[in-house]
């Protein structure tokens, strides 16, 4: 059977996860909405996932606006922080490295007329916190870099970012897909002013998320969906129970530190000659590995019956190398000889 080494796509969904699911599914169905008991008792259990995930990154939980996933989490921050300024337009910096969702989102703003600045990485992943400095305008309205880029597993330094967005008084903004539960994150020491997750990369289910976002009633931040007031008003549609449940159940059960070895995939790997890409400050559950040659890519494969990734799996949908391995100077000979391999970030029971 092969062997999934894909966690930086999606992981399964956990026993508890699926478990404490259930009930939301088929008995208790009510509308969270709704003022009867059981739309009452549907409301409290997504009041006590709210608490569980603003606590593991410093909220409130008046701050977490459930959302569909990240990318709906990263559309809402960033088109929802542009539409507060369609009449005067501004000025975004974001990285050339981004996961697509805010790449392209920061594209559609361009032709409403919004300046955006990409910044370069080093060959190693990283961007620059001077560089971001440097690029900074007396219009700029928002500063989205991700935490931890999805193919290469760089930590990037975002309390500095942070810091700098917060000395010039400009919103920040940050893609944590890739970290939430795996690294600390602290929404105040670090000047986040809001903050994407995902359920579905920590083994809760897809198709939920949430949106951090700093004094959320008194943000001004426009929504995307208008519906009937859920979710401070700043997402609209009916809160999906089951999926809230299970995020939250996804977060409390996720350790505080990994409980699983990785040293017979790295005896395993250490076999072919290849070089890691992302530097010295990666997750250590990403590995952007690229062969030496064909030959060892090869033999890599005919070895190894593993279930890995071409960069992330947005881009395994073209046939164009990784806009992330371009970014920092492979070849296109060279991404071809590139995989992302994506470890478990825990050992399920």
């Amino acid at each position: 059977m092969p062997k999934y080494y894909d966690y930086a796509a999606s992981t399964p969904v956990s026993l508890e996860v699926l478990d404490s699911m259930a009930a939301w599914q088929n008995k208790s169905y009510a509308n969270p909405s709704a003022v009867h008991l059981e739309g009452e008792s549907a409301k409290d259990a997504i009041r006590k996932s709210r608490e569980i995930v603003a606590d593991k990154i410093g909220a409130m939980p008046s701050e977490i606006i459930f959302t569909s996933g990240a990318s709906e989490s990263n559309n809402l921050a960033i088109k929802g922080v542009a539409f507060k300024h369609l009449e005067n337009k501004g000025h975004i910096i974001t990285s050339s490295i981004e996961h697509k969702c805010v790449l392209n989102t920061c594209a559609f703003l361009e032709t409403l007329g919004f300046q955006v600045t990409y910044l370069e990485p080093t060959n190693e992943g990283l961007i620059e916190p001077g560089a971001v400095r440097d690029v900074i305008r007396s219009n700029t309205i928002l500063i989205t870099i991700h935490h931890v880029n999805n193919e290469l597993g760089t930590i990037q330094p975002i309390d500095q970012y942070g810091s700098i967005a917060f000395e010039h008084d400009i919103l920040f903004h940050t893609d944590a897909a890739q970290s939430f539960c795996k690294l600390d994150i602290d929404v105040d020491d670090m000047d986040i002013d809001m903050l994407s997750l995902s359920g579905h990369k920590i083994y809760g289910p897809k198709g939920v998320g949430a949106l951090y976002v700093r004094d959320a009633r008194d943000s001004g931040l426009v929504p995307l969906i208008h519906g009937g007031g859920q979710e401070l008003g700043l997402r609209g549609g009916t809160s999906p129970t089951p999926l809230i449940v299970g995020l939250g159940v996804a977060v409390s059960s996720f350790p505080s530190q990994s409980d699983i070895d990785h040293s017979d995939f790295q005896t395993t790997i250490s076999d072919y000659k290849h070089s890691r890409n992302g530097g010295e400050k990666t997750v250590t559950t990403i590995w952007n590995v690229t062969f030496s040659d064909d030959q060892e890519l090869n033999r890599f494969k005919d070895d190894n019956d593993w279930l890995v990734s071409q960069g992330s799996a947005c881009n395994a949908m073209s046939n164009v190398p990784s806009h992330v391995l371009s970014a920092i100077g492979l070849s296109g000979d060279e991404a071809r000889r590139t995989y992302r391999i994506s470890l478990p970030p825990y050992k399920q029971q």
